[in-house]
């Protein structure tokens, strides 16, 4: 599975962002300002979250960071690096969704961050061998 977190220009203390599953939307996305994490390719797994007592996304490999999961939050205070999903639906969804896949191929993330001019943003390019249709 290939996801894309496309983010917004910064606003204030919030990113939004977009994320994308396989080239389809799935939702939107929030980040607060100067806790995100880099714009590069990740491995990500569902995992048992201790402060959350719940099954969670994880992202793996974040360049000095650990711990970052995708998760409900309406505000960017709700994150200290975390990538925030709109609603406990939404949060449900994905986290099935990434559970089921996991039993049968990788999952990889690509973060995208802004660009000024640009539609959609740049990216620092994930290595072919992780960038999956």
């Amino acid at each position: 599975m290939y996801i894309k977190l496309i983010r917004n220009q910064p606003q204030g203390t919030a990113i939004t962002g977009r994320l994308v599953i396989n080239g389809r939307y799935f939702c939107n996305t929030l980040e607060r300002v100067g806790y995100q994490i880099p714009a590069l390719c990740y491995p990500v797994r569902v995992t048992h979250s201790p402060k959350f007592k719940r099954l969670l996304p994880i992202v793996q490999n974040v360049p000095q960071r650990s711990g970052i999961r995708f998760h409900r939050g309406t505000k960017p205070q709700h994150s200290t690096g975390c990538i925030l999903l709109p609603d406990l639906e939404t949060e449900n969804k994905f986290t099935n969704l990434l559970l089921d896949t996991q039993k049968h191929e990788e999952i990889i993330l690509e973060v995208i961050d802004f660009r000024p001019g640009t539609e959609y943003g740049y990216n620092t390019p994930c290595p072919p061998e992780l960038q999956k249709p």
